[in-house]
């Protein structure tokens, strides 16, 4: 499974980058709002600093304008990815985009038929919306294995980019169910490496080693 980081701060993408641990990066509207950063320059500082994908948002509303906008932000840089919403503009966007070779990643999903319609407008991403379904009381992971079943029956060929992450047990239940990808907020990216029974343990390693008084070097 690919790591994303789900982030707009160069300073937090740059730290993941360095440990080797994130394969792209994703934005949205409001992440790039909270950067308080221009825009272009953002763009550009994110491109630059991973090899990876890095999705970056539409916001226009009408396929015309979505299309025009794709087409500027994949000159940005050679790994944007032109992130369009799951409706009909968005689609028909999405047809013509990825029909000129313009990776395309289609948000804010919440149905297999809305994966559906992704995957046969030739999205190279879809990002089902996890978290917010489990906030409605509907299981956001059983969408994954959904999708998961629906790609592999008719070899579709979209990643299931698992998105709205919330907890750790998301990540694990999304790499379980065959997601291709999970969007990682940096606040959960960093407590992946935590666990209370690895500190109680180091914490006795530690203790028992300075009691033989000796040193490896």
């Amino acid at each position: 499974m690919d790591f994303f980081l789900d982030s707009a701060e160069t300073q937090e993408i740059s730290k993941f980058h360095e440990l080797g641990m994130i394969n792209g990066v994703t934005t949205n509207p409001s992440l790039i709002y909270k950067s308080k950063k221009p825009f272009r320059e953002l763009v550009t500082d994110i491109c630059a600093i991973t090899n990876g994908p890095v999705s970056i948002e539409v916001t226009a509303s009408s396929s015309e304008k979505m299309v025009e906008e794709g087409f500027k932000l994949a000159k940005m840089a050679s790994n944007v990815v032109v992130k369009l919403p799951m409706t009909w503009e968005g689609i028909k966007a999405c047809k013509i985009l990825s029909k000129n070779k313009i990776p395309v990643n289609v948000t804010l999903c919440f149905s297999s038929t809305q994966a559906i319609l992704a995957a046969k407008a030739g999205a190279t991403y879809v990002s089902p919306f996890i978290g917010r379904l489990d906030d409605s009381n509907i299981d956001g992971i059983e969408l994954i294995r959904e999708i998961k079943t629906i790609y592999t029956n008719y070899n579709f060929t979209t990643k299931i980019l698992s998105a709205s992450v919330r907890t750790k047990n998301h990540i694990t239940q999304s790499a379980i169910a065959g997601a291709d990808i999970a969007t990682i907020p940096p606040n959960l990216f960093y407590d992946l490496a935590n666990h209370h029974l690895t500190d109680k343990g180091l914490e006795t390693f530690n203790a028992d080693w300075e009691k033989s008084g000796q040193k490896i070097l």
